[in-house]
């Protein structure tokens, strides 16, 4: 790989390398050689969450452990190291070998995600963990320090599950149960299931995933009124 490119990088980043083939291996695909970045991918997996962490606990400083976990899980989520890897321009240096160029790997969001989290994991054995930490700072401080903690809250199936589990029930169970309207226009009807409890709600949505977030927002609703005294279930 050009130096140039590698360069242009590391201006990016904020950060020069005193060993900069840490940078070149966190950049390197395992389809383009035996020097690639999969070892670097988990460390920096473990420093970022750590530095993320640590963010967050100063910034959150009223918030529990659960809030806190749940912000955490959103930005160091696939999709938003994706975002990230892209303003940072790695498509642009990622080594990869023709046939996984040829596929699109250069825009793929796994293959992206695993290599911001080895660059952040290179810049640790090249740096330390403060010059880690200082990268994790100016990678993701802005969203951080303008987020509200009420913005990251728990989409309702999740909600759902974690209701049912800390009561000992089995997850529930979602089904399509029709579908309505042409391809490009299509109104699905999902229902979710309680087996346990004998119960089931109906969701309809533009998408499966939308159905289903509003047939378990429809469950919950009606769990937690029947979890209060004198609620439905109760009677």
């Amino acid at each position: 790989m050009g130096d140039a490119r590698l360069d242009a990088l590391q201006q990016r980043l904020g950060y020069r390398f005193a060993e900069v083939r840490l940078l070149s291996r966190a950049v390197t695909h395992r389809s383009a050689g035996a020097d690639h970045n999969e070892r670097l991918e988990f460390l920096g997996d473990a420093v970022l969450s750590t530095a993320v962490s640590s963010m967050l606990y100063e910034r959150f400083g009223d918030s529990d452990e659960g809030d806190l976990t749940r912000v955490r899980a959103h930005l160091v989520r696939e999709e938003s190291l994706h975002r990230v890897a892209l303003v940072l321009g790695l498509p642009e240096v990622l080594r990869l070998s023709d046939g996984e160029a040829r596929g699109g790997g250069a825009q793929r969001a796994s293959i992206l995600a695993d290599a911001l989290e080895a660059v952040i994991g290179a810049t640790f054995l090249d740096g330390g963990f403060d010059q880690a930490q200082a990268l994790v700072r100016r990678l993701f401080g802005e969203v951080i320090a303008t987020t509200d903690i009420d913005s990251w809250s728990k989409d309702a199936k999740t909600e759902l599950q974690e209701w049912l589990q800390a009561r000992k029930l089995p997850v529930p169970a979602y089904r399509i149960a029709a579908t309505r309207g042409q391809a490009h226009a299509q109104t699905f009807e999902v229902e979710c299931a309680v087996a346990a409890l004998g119960l089931t709600e109906q969701g309809e949505g533009r998408s499966r995933r939308a159905a289903e977030q509003e047939a378990a927002r429809r469950m919950l609703e009606g769990l937690k009124a029947s979890d209060r005294p004198g609620g439905p279930l109760r009677s």
